[in-house]
């Protein structure tokens, strides 16, 4: 894959949850709800101020987050889904 976000923009894969609970109950695929976790693939440089300066991004490739459920774009890169959001659109990353 070639791909580089713009900006302050983010490329995340969504992380799978667990297909079975507790109870070992299998959640069919279309009673689930979208992953909440990602990781980070690719990241743009960071957004620009209004005098030219760049911020750079706070977050990391490779770092593991967590996202809005319906946040961002969805598009698919070479048969894989990805999300294509913000930086301000991370609610924040998971540390180990």
């Amino acid at each position: 894959m070639n791909f580089k976000p713009l900006g302050d923009r983010l490329l995340v894969r969504r992380i799978e949850e667990q297909e079975t609970i507790r109870g070992g109950i299998i959640i069919p695929d279309t009673a689930k709800e979208k992953p909440m976790e990602g990781e980070v693939v690719a990241i743009g440089p960071g957004r620009m101020t209004e005098d030219g300066k760049r911020i750079t991004m706070e977050v990391a490739k490779g770092e593991r987050i967590l996202i809005g459920k319906y946040s961002g774009t969805e598009v698919k890169i070479d048969g894989s889904e990805y999300v294509i959001l913000r930086e301000d659109e991370v609610l924040g990353v998971l540390s180990k």
